[in-house]
């Protein structure tokens, strides 16, 4: 049975955007057969990292910091997929990036170069094979994306895992009219549903699933309108 960690990035948890997407995602994966394990960045108690290398240097695999990231590491290290949803900021929350940092003592302290990068792996008894991510923006265009997706696919490649791919939704809070779905909320999150369910059962995305998650909910111009009308 495939097993998945999921890390909610989102200060707003449930009641936030990118929780609209993932739950659908999550029970796609759920639906094919994953055993899925889902975890609130802001429940969690994850101090920062202080850059100690003490994972590294002193004990291999082990953090010196004592907080909730000791019952996630045996978790992690169980999972076959590691799913990271977040909104974008910039780029990122305090809290999941406290967590991205956090995944140090994970990999293990021996690089190698490949392609001119450095690079390193999980260490043996870490089981993550993919990593994927679950991200919403307030903006129009994809191309806010480029950072947090960027990270997310570095952190594959720095682990030596691969990058599942990535699951979009810009203007995701046009999902929503008064609160309640919109039916084209509900064919993204169908969308996001068939994902989830490609990825366990396929072992990949269907680009074409993906872009009906994506797909512009609006114009750019009357998505600026309304954006600019609602400040006024």
């Amino acid at each position: 049975m495939t097993k998945v960690v999921a890390i909610n990035g989102s200060p707003r948890m449930e009641k936030g955007n990118t929780y609209t997407v993932l739950a659908p995602f999550l029970q796609g994966m759920t639906d094919a057969g994953a055993e899925v394990e889902l975890f609130y960045a802001s429940r969690l108690d994850v101090e920062p990292c202080t850059g100690e290398f003490h994972c590294w240097n002193e004990k291999a695999g082990e953090c010196y910091i004592k907080d909730d990231m000791e019952l996630l590491y045996p978790k992690l290290k169980e999972a076959d997929t590691l799913v990271l949803a977040t909104p974008v900021y910039i780029p990122l929350p305090g809290e999941m990036q406290n967590f991205i940092n956090r995944l140090c003592p994970l990999i293990e302290p021996m690089l190698e170069t490949r392609e001119g990068r450095t690079r390193a792996r999980f260490h043996k008894d870490v089981k993550i094979k993919k990593i994927v991510l679950v991200s919403t923006s307030g903006w129009w265009e994809m191309g806010n994306f480029d950072t947090v997706e960027r990270i997310a696919r570095e952190l594959g490649e720095d682990a030596s895992v691969e990058f599942a791919g990535a699951v979009l939704r810009p203007h995701a809070y046009l999902m929503k009219e008064n609160g309640a779905l919109t039916e084209e909320g509900k064919a993204v999150q169908e969308a996001a549903r068939s994902a989830g369910y490609e990825l366990v059962k396929e072992g990949r995305m269907k680009q074409e699933t993906l872009d009906k998650v994506s797909r512009p909910l609006v114009s750019q111009e009357e998505f600026r309108l309304r954006s600019n009308q609602d400040l006024e």
